[in-house]
């Protein structure tokens, strides 16, 4: 006789018992409820372990999704949220409760989904919208699989603004002047910050595959094991507060800006994906040998070079990013798509044909990273639907095709409202209250008057 599915009020019951299991085995005291934001930061509530539970200290405030990074709200704010600006029910995720490993006390961190009072998924929650997205996947037999790379600065401390960032000193005490691209000896400078990095994320098993020097001054470049993405997003939002909290216990700060540095190359989050049948588990990418891609790659690859210029501002979220597209040396500058061609925004590594995939170079490092997984799998699943034809792969330059993507955050939020098809898979609400908070963000950045104006303008106009 077949055992009866349990009811979701029954697989909540077990999930939290599993999770109180675990905090009483290692002792915890605390438990941090974590809540990923719009910006890609952790929101939430620490409360004791002997009180962990779903009715007690995890209910947050639906505003959350509907605040801009400086802690404003946007004109459109009560149209955003219920009327009654009420709470979500938050549900913790068994599978991400980890260590917190630079703790004093012992605690737990562990990640929570929103649901509204009815037991709906909350529509505002970055988390929630890339379960949209993977649902239609599912829907048509297909499960994507995602390998993000990141890539970040390591700065001196700097506690005023008006001050440019600088590299720090390594061992020998010196900072970094030349571009150290993928040089062994310049990452050991920083065996301290990042031993403890691996430490920390060891600790919390993260699945930090590789790390290398980037060009610019004390960058780095994590990669991370290749998996299914709502995993691969949990890993990028933990470690960022991982590898910030390092730094931190050796007097410097890790940023993940997309353009932290005038004379520096900006960082991105490079995104290695592809399709495999559920059914069969092979890559639905490959057609069997190395270069030949199925007819699923081509209307994938079609869906990005034509939505992604729409979806740019889940790949540039903040008026920095345009720094690093518009001014950078080496990111993309249009939609072209080419094989081990690293101009192009869209390239294709040459690897085995069970690793076929397309590397997406787009996103800053600055992402939410929920958010631009969604976006780039909203891209081709909208091109398969569509069944939508790439250009022909490029063996040049892309640089010399010229510059066709927005050039600022203004320009990306107006192309993501008029598109209507990545609006209603993404959801109408959601879409509203991002470019919102992304409008009031730009608003709130012109009204600085910046060091440049007082340096060039103040007498010379």
């Amino acid at each position: 006789m077949a055992r009866k599915k349990p009811s979701p009020q029954e697989e909540q019951a077990q999930q939290e018992s599993a999770i109180k299991r675990w905090l009483k085995e290692r002792r915890i005291t605390e438990v941090e409820c974590l809540v990923p934001d719009i910006t890609g930061n952790a929101r939430g509530k620490i409360i004791p372990a002997a009180k962990f539970s779903h009715d007690y200290g995890t209910r947050l405030p639906e505003g959350i999704f509907a605040t801009t990074v400086t802690g404003d709200y946007p004109d459109e704010y009560d149209d955003l949220v219920s009327p009654s600006d009420s709470d979500m029910v938050l549900r913790p995720d068994p599978d991400t409760i980890r260590m917190v490993p630079w703790a004093t006390d012992p605690t737990a961190q562990v990640i929570h989904d929103c649901f509204t009072k009815d037991g709906r998924p909350h529509e505002l929650a970055p988390r929630n919208v890339l379960r949209r997205v993977l649902a239609l996947y599912e829907a048509i037999g297909l499960q994507p699989v995602i390998a993000p790379e990141l890539e970040f600065y390591l700065v001196q401390r700097n506690t005023d603004p008006d001050f440019p960032l600088l590299p720090p000193a390594g061992r020998n005490g010196r900072p970094e002047t030349a571009r150290q691209s993928y040089s062994i000896d310049a990452v050991n400078e920083f065996d301290p910050i990042l031993d403890l990095m691996y430490d920390y994320c060891e600790a919390m098993d993260l699945d930090v595959d590789t790390l290398v020097h980037e060009s610019g001054a004390a960058q780095l470049e994590v990669n991370f094991v290749h998996l299914d993405p709502l995993s691969r997003a949990d890993q990028v939002f933990l470690f960022k507060r991982t590898m910030r909290e390092a730094a931190m216990r050796h007097g410097v700060y890790a940023t993940f800006l997309a353009k932290p540095m005038e004379n520096e190359p900006g960082s991105s989050m490079h995104i290695h994906q592809s399709l495999h049948s559920v059914k069969t588990g092979k890559n639905v990418f490959s057609a069997g040998k190395s270069g030949a891609h199925t007819e699923v790659f081509l209307n994938y690859m079609g869906g990005l070079q034509k939505y992604v210029p729409a979806a740019m501002a889940f790949f540039g979220p903040n008026v920095n990013s345009y720094r690093r597209l518009a001014f950078g040396e080496v990111s993309p500058k249009n939609v072209q798509w080419g094989y081990d061609n690293r101009t192009c925004g869209l390239r294709v590594p040459l690897d085995t044909p069970e690793n076929a995939r397309v590397e997406s170079r787009f996103a800053g490092s600055d992402v939410n990273p929920y958010l631009a997984l969604a976006a780039t799998l909203a891209c081709g699943y909208l091109g398969i639907q569509e069944k939508l034809q790439p250009t022909e792969p490029l063996a040049g330059s892309a640089h010399a095709k010229g510059y066709d993507l927005p050039r600022s955050l203004e320009e990306a939020i107006a192309a993501l409202r008029a598109c209507k098809p990545l609006r209603e898979l993404l959801g109408e609400r959601f879409v509203r209250a991002y470019t919102a908070v992304k409008d009031k963000e730009h608003q709130t950045y012109l009204r600085v008057i910046s060091s440049w104006e007082r340096e060039f303008l103040l007498l010379n106009v």
